[in-house]
């Protein structure tokens, strides 16, 4: 079990697919209002497009569009979190339905910008 939980740790696509399945499932016991519509539409397209475009990069045909996909994996954890921290200031979920989300999204944003430094800083 433990060499189970090291391997997913450091599985960024892994737990990117995990967390697109968590929000999903967030979002689906959320409040039948318009205003958590409009946020669920958006929270979904951004935090499935975390691990959509890292499936992307590793398809890519050049170092720099495998870097230009990190990059939008990026950008799309930060847009997640504001998503998130919206659902969560309007009261539309409990701050512990989100608080989980958010620490693993920290995690996998922490991973990419990392990954991000590392392919900018690398000589092509």
């Amino acid at each position: 079990m433990q060499n189970y939980n090291s391997k997913f740790k450091s599985d960024l696509r892994g737990r990117c697919y995990k967390f697109s399945l968590d929000i999903i499932n967030l979002t689906n016991s959320l409040p039948n209002k318009r205003s958590a519509w409009v946020i669920t539409d958006q929270l979904i397209r951004s935090a499935t497009s975390i691990g959509a475009n890292l499936v992307e990069a590793k398809a890519s045909s050049s170092r720099l569009e495998f870097k230009k996909f990190y990059e939008i994996s990026l950008k799309s954890a930060n847009e997640t979190r504001y998503w998130l921290d919206l659902l969560r200031d309007a009261n539309l979920t409990s701050v512990d339905s989100v608080s989980g989300l958010l620490s693993e999204l920290n995690e996998l944003t922490s991973m990419l910008a990392s990954g991000v430094l590392k392919l900018k800083n690398r000589k092509f």
